[in-house]
């Protein structure tokens, strides 16, 4: 049976001693990463070259290694408070709701204690006084930046799947950049008060593969000034001032199906939602993983469709359909029964005649795998770095969305493509990348570095998408069960860091000969409780490793006003928003053992 066990984030041992003593041993690296005098691979230095994916089945050839790119100053943290610390994480408080029908207003509400996981390993005694911190990372993932005026959203099937259009969404931005200025504001690891190494964002940064989401995404991440809005520059042109009951109207009287449900009506909203924000950007360097909204049109549909490319940037529309309709294609979606998007084509071709005109705009066009990475490469977004955020020229050469970074002197990153190009919303892997990992973690075995962290999109379960590359038609396909064994043949994985699923979930995989390794899903930043992890490493000196998880939620407060319209009320909305979405689902943050925790391995 797990071990599963409280423990209180005050602890009596959380000493000034303590926070001393686990600052003094801190590795060297992680002490220069604190003062900026070295570059490091871990978000301020060298990529590792991916294996090319053009191979059907065999081993990859692998690019020239890059070469060193300049050296940007690591974050400058406040001074270390005393370790452990709770301000600013859901060890503090978390947003929450007094029980009842209706719209509900959050405010402050009780925190979430830390849970110790023994499922793998037994927790000993005293490991507080001897713990070392190896890395300290933030993990952000589903941001959804969403273009919510683009022709290609399909709203009107909202009442098939939540997912569809959310009340919340056209705050995406406001949300995403409060999200950052949280990281900004955190004072180092939560637990061992060691400098944050990178944020790694592990999928569906985009909602649409729009060019338009793209750059906001870049933007945000980076610094920049970004206007949420495409068509007229002068007014919203969206389903929220439609006239359709289907969708909350902030601005009109109309008593659509959301204010029978108590939503508020805010005047000014929209005019808001579409207005200029500005983005501080990151203070440390990050790190992108792509996911299927970010490699596909609608996050399922395979891409290059012409059809799609030209309505995506023309002036039509369809904002409502009859429900017989949208459920006979929703649940062909969901069977993955149209991977390349034929039905859905034909669908809009046969509601032409009830489609409204929309001011057409070329930066929604959808972004190919290439100009997704030389995105990532423009020096414009480079931010605190590293340049192109774990892409590299190797990748555009190669064709390749996968790579490998240094964390930290003996933690070695990996981030895969788990997006399958030949459509559905699901993933898996092809041979070649499947190959690459595994002479990847072979070669760090061989050349004695410790650990290992591997980063995705897709979960292990929602890795059962074999459909063919159509662009590497003769190339096998692999889901979560092979990428299970694999990674559980190799005793310095320590985890599998990844999203997707919007929710909550930690579980525990045991492998051979002791072998074993957390899986670490974190809910997603578009649907309520819209939070992002932050994951520390330990040496326990007694035979084990500990991975602390840590969850965080935006920097906008928890109350809302619904006449603040500025920036961060804008992104305090965007929470209560998501929170009272018809369809959301409480059970999103997990259960305790899946949010705080400290989750213990044995050492490999």
């Amino acid at each position: 049976m797990p071990r599963i066990r409280s423990v209180a984030d005050t602890a009596a041992s959380a000493t000034a001693a303590r926070a001393a003593s686990i600052a003094s041993a801190l590795d060297r690296r992680t002490f220069l990463a604190a003062s900026g005098a070295v570059s490091l691979t871990a978000g301020i230095g060298y990529a590792l070259g991916p294996g090319t994916s053009s191979a059907a089945a065999g081993p990859a050839a692998a690019p020239p290694a890059p070469g060193p790119v300049p050296a940007a100053v690591s974050r400058r943290a406040p001074a270390a408070p005393l370790a452990p610390y709770t301000r600013g994480t859901t060890l503090g408080s978390v947003a929450a709701a007094p029980a009842g029908a209706g719209y509900r207003r959050l405010g402050d509400g009780p925190a979430w204690q830390r849970v110790v996981r023994g499922d793998l390993a037994s927790a000993k005694s005293g490991r507080e006084g001897r713990r070392t911190a190896l890395a300290a990372f933030v993990q952000f993932t589903d941001l959804h930046l969403v273009d919510v005026q683009h022709p290609l959203r399909y709203e009107y099937l909202r009442s098939q799947t939540a997912s569809a259009w959310r009340p919340q969404e056209s705050l995406s931005v406001a949300g995403a950049v409060s999200l950052v200025e949280r990281v900004n504001a955190l004072r180092g690891a939560p637990v061992t008060a060691s400098p944050l190494h990178f944020v790694m964002t592990t999928g569906d940064n985009t909602d649409n593969n729009a060019k338009s989401e793209l750059d906001w995404f870049l933007k945000a991440m980076s610094g920049g000034r970004i206007t949420p809005n495409t068509g007229d520059p002068r007014r919203y042109e969206g389903v929220q001032d439609s006239g359709l009951k289907l969708y909350w109207h902030p601005d009109a009287a109309l008593r659509d199906a959301d204010k029978q449900l108590g939503f508020p009506r805010v005047h000014g909203f929209l005019d808001a939602a579409i207005a200029e924000l500005r983005s501080p950007g990151l203070n440390l360097p990050w790190y992108s993983t792509v996911g299927n909204h970010d490699a596909l049109p609608g996050g399922c549909y395979a891409p290059g469709d012409s059809f799609f490319a030209d309505f995506a940037v023309g002036g039509r529309k369809l904002m409502e359909l009859p429900d017989s309709a949208g459920k006979a294609i929703w649940d062909n979606v969901k069977k993955g029964g149209d991977p390349r998007g034929q039905a859905f084509k034909d669908l809009l071709k046969s509601q032409a005649r009830h489609m409204r005109s929309v001011t057409p705009d070329e930066s929604r066009a959808p972004f190919t795998p290439a100009e997704y990475l030389k995105a990532h490469l423009d020096p414009a977004h480079t931010g605190p770095g590293p340049h192109g955020h774990g892409y590299t020229q190797a990748n555009v050469d190669a064709g390749t969305q996968y790579y490998a970074f240094r964390v930290a002197d003996d933690v070695l990153g990996i981030s895969l493509d788990t997006t399958d190009p030949g459509g559905h919303y699901e993933g898996s892997i092809g041979t070649a990348q499947l190959n690459w990992l595994e002479r990847t973690l072979k070669d760090n075995e061989k050349n004695g570095d410790s650990h290992v962290l591997v980063f995705s999109h897709h979960t292990s379960k929602t890795m059962r998408n074999l459909r063919q590359d159509p662009h590497h038609p003769g190339e096998a396909r692999h889901g979560g069960d092979e990428l299970l064994a694999l990674l559980g043949r190799h005793s310095n994985v320590l985890a599998w860091v990844n999203g997707h699923s919007h929710k909550n979930d930690i579980t525990p995989h045991a492998g051979p000969e002791g072998r074993s390794f957390w899986e670490i899903s974190t809910a997603s930043h578009v649907d309520f409780p819209q939070l992002a992890r932050v994951i520390e490493i330990t040496d326990n000196h007694d035979g084990t490793v500990s991975l602390f998880t840590t969850l965080i939620e935006s920097a906008a407060p928890h109350r809302t006003d619904f006449t603040d319209l500025t920036q961060t009320g804008l992104a305090a909305l965007y929470r209560e928003l998501s929170f009272n979405a018809p369809g959301s689902r409480a059970t999103l943050s997990g259960t305790p053992g899946d949010r705080n925790t400290e989750l213990v391995l044995r050492k490999a």
